[in-house]
């Protein structure tokens, strides 16, 4: 006989799925179907599992080519009025640099 529950009490009554190691893998992103609502979502994941290696590639990694930094040394005369442009465009100086750099390179590309 089971105790009686009270108000608030998080007692199960039954073992969860994953528990039981009966989960339906899913193997491919394919598999999981579009969801209507929360609750059919969480009715699909209390019987479903990842497989590992689909949770493992789901995982973001950081791309070491994402951003490098560098040192540039520049006059000072000259960085004071690539900070002074930058601040009248309500930017910040390396930002505008980069944007600078980026916009030449692809007029560079584009004259071969």
């Amino acid at each position: 006989m089971e105790p009686p529950r009270r108000k608030g009490d998080t007692t199960l009554t039954s073992r969860p799925a994953y528990l039981e190691g009966d989960l339906a893998l899913v193997r491919s992103w394919k598999d999981v179907p579009p969801f209507e609502q929360e609750e059919d979502e969480g009715r699909f994941w209390s019987a479903h599992q990842l497989d590992a290696r689909l949770l493992q590639m789901s995982i973001h990694r950081n791309d070491v080519r994402e951003s490098t930094t560098i040192t540039l040394r520049f006059d000072p005369r000259m960085l004071s009025r690539i900070k002074r442009i930058a601040r009248r465009r309500y930017l910040n100086y390396q930002s505008m640099i980069k944007q600078w750099l980026s916009e030449r390179m692809e007029q560079e590309m584009k004259e071969g």
